[in-house]
């Protein structure tokens, strides 16, 4: 089939026989992975994923890769495959989807867990789902594609391999090397050796553990010490882990059962969760979880609470629990929270808020710092080597880590005797070929924020001003004139967030002189028009309210002309 003239102008911009890769999101970071590939003139995106905003942002739900790049080549995009259900591999789909409108493919599960996202976004009618199995092997365009099944804290983590006429690529996506998960089947390692001895051009590696030594550990391993743990306990028992870690929740059903408690899911996602899991043929040996209503009438120790909220989320279940702002559950001196997760980089202030509100009312906390309470979904070194081992890559490009986590990656890799080994960050377009890969562009990259039912650039001025409110406050003055700019009221000033009303009060007359001053002093012909009398009033306003109170407020000015 011919291609239309726009559709050639995008793909002739790189070498068509050269294989590409770019991250938009997720290299140098840990979140936001949003992976391209460019072949032949067609462009495959691998997940599409979030991370959540914090203090920094305010009010700003989650944070996505900025597609633009991929959306001006849209013509030429075949679609998006999701390597598994986390939401920082598939929680921008909802939202960027109206921008690309373009086919997505996923396993069973993950294709549950998108499809719930879907219709509370209002596109479950639109989006065009393929379910695929586990070990689908499959063409898109000029991409002969391969899942290969491996182990991590959800059900169905997927590699992918890309054949093309430029070589043979492995985007591992998430995983480890978990010799009994629990839940699903153990890593398909025949088929890592396989692709080893086939050859591959390059590996598209996880190295979030780049820097722990040994093994992450098995889910089956960390059953058993649950378990115990779960046993000493005669009180009411909090089990805060990651929604989507499907065989925790087993554990924790498991644990409860050995102990003559009821297990009893606290928070939306852990339903969900559970739901795609049952839909799927996940959990179908485990009772049905308690309802919050059911489990509020069982005596405390006939209970174990698995909630939400283990990253201090203000809106999860845990959080609402410890500010005693849940309608059924309440946890008492006395109970015991078990923090069944790690710490995700930047989520450390939020946890210790979590934890202290926990401890001021009595309630017993057990961490990974006290107890073997979690393992990981993240290869650790022990696990990177192996992965070497069997895949033997001639190219080693880690994705998936913060600067420290790639610069370790490349060492081990080197160490591994792999030829080259490259550290990237977002928006380095790599050419992939049988020669030497390289950096050969930079493209445009940014971040965009999931604000209630807008998405807003993280560098933009609606955001640039909240936060300046947030941390400088802001002043509006109001200013009603006549038309030749003479004033037909006293100006009113209206401060928030800078100080207490006693000190602004007393400040009041010092501003309104400075205002009225400002229009006074501008030339006749200044004072009719409109912006030179707001920028006049805003520098004016300015020095006082730094040199009164050390602050630079976000400052806007009202007129009204009569």
């Amino acid at each position: 089939m011919s291609r239309s003239k726009s559709e050639m102008n995008r793909s002739s911009e790189y070498d068509p026989r050269a294989l590409h890769f770019v991250a938009l999101g997720g290299a140098g970071e840990i979140g936001m992975n949003l992976s391209l590939y460019g072949y032949d003139g067609k462009w495959l995106i691998v997940d599409c994923g979030v991370t959540f905003g914090d203090e920094r942002q305010p009010g700003v739900e989650v944070i996505m890769p900025d597609p633009g790049f991929i959306v001006e080549r849209r013509d030429c995009l075949l679609g998006i495959l999701a390597t598994h259900a986390h939401e920082d591999h598939i929680g921008a789909i909802p939202y960027l989807w109206p921008q690309l409108r373009c086919p997505v493919w996923a396993t069973p599960f993950t294709a549950s867990v998108l499809r719930g996202k879907l219709v509370e976004a209002g596109l479950a009618d639109e989006v065009p789902v393929t379910i695929i199995p586990m070990s689908a092997r499959f063409t898109l365009g000029p991409f002969d594609l391969e899942l290969i099944t491996l182990t991590h804290s959800i059900p169905e983590p997927n590699a992918v391999v890309l054949r093309t006429g430029a070589g043979t690529v492995l985007h591992t996506g998430d995983w480890k090397f978990d010799p009994d998960p629990l839940v699903g089947p153990t890593s398909d390692e025949e088929a890592l050796r396989r692709l080893g001895e086939e050859g591959v051009l390059a590996m598209i590696c996880d190295s979030t553990n780049a820097l722990r030594p040994g093994r992450s550990g098995s889910e089956a391993e960390l059953r058993r010490a649950l378990v115990d743990l779960v046993g000493r306990y005669q009180s009411r028992v909090a089990f805060a882990c990651f929604a989507s870690n499907v065989a925790r929740l087993e554990t924790a059903a498991h644990a409860a059962a050995a102990h003559g408690r009821e297990a009893a899911l606290i928070g939306r996602s852990l339903w969900r969760i559970d739901k795609a899991a049952r839909e799927n043929g996940y959990l179908k040996d485990t009772p049905r979880f308690l309802t919050e209503d059911e489990a509020a009438h069982l005596p405390p120790g006939k209970l174990l609470l698995v909630c939400t909220g283990s990253q201090g989320e203000p809106r999860s279940a845990l959080s609402r629990i410890a500010r005693e702002d849940h309608p059924n559950i309440a946890l008492e001196a006395g109970d015991v929270v078990i923090f069944s997760s790690k710490i995700i980089p930047g989520n450390e202030k939020a946890i210790g808020r979590l934890q202290n509100a926990l401890a001021r009312r009595g309630v017993e906390i057990v961490t990974e710092l006290d107890s073997f309470v979690h393992v990981s979904g993240h290869p650790a070194r022990e696990e990177l080597v192996r992965m070497y081992q069997l895949v033997r890559p001639r190219i080693a490009i880690p994705i998936h880590g913060e600067a420290r986590h790639i610069a370790a990656h490349v060492r081990l890799a080197q160490d591994c005797q792999v030829s080259e080994a490259l550290a990237i960050e977002n928006g380095d377009m790599v050419a992939l070929a049988s020669g030497q890969a390289e950096v050969v562009d930079k493209v445009p990259i940014g971040r965009l924020a999931g604000d209630g039912g807008m998405l807003l650039s993280l560098s933009g001025a609606a955001l640039k001003d909240r936060r300046r409110v947030a941390s400088e406050g802001t002043a509006v003055a109001t200013l009603v004139l006549s038309r030749d700019g003479r004033f037909a009221a006293p100006p009113l000033l209206s401060v928030i967030g800078i100080a207490e009303e006693e000190a602004l009060e007393t400040a009041n007359p010092l501003l309104r002189g400075a205002v009225e001053r400002a229009v006074a002093e501008l030339p006749s012909v200044l004072r009719r028009d409109d912006d030179s009398v707001r920028e006049s009033v805003r520098r004016a306003l300015r020095r006082p309210l730094f040199e009164r109170f050390g602050k630079r407020p976000l400052i806007e000015v009202q007129l009204v002309r009569l």
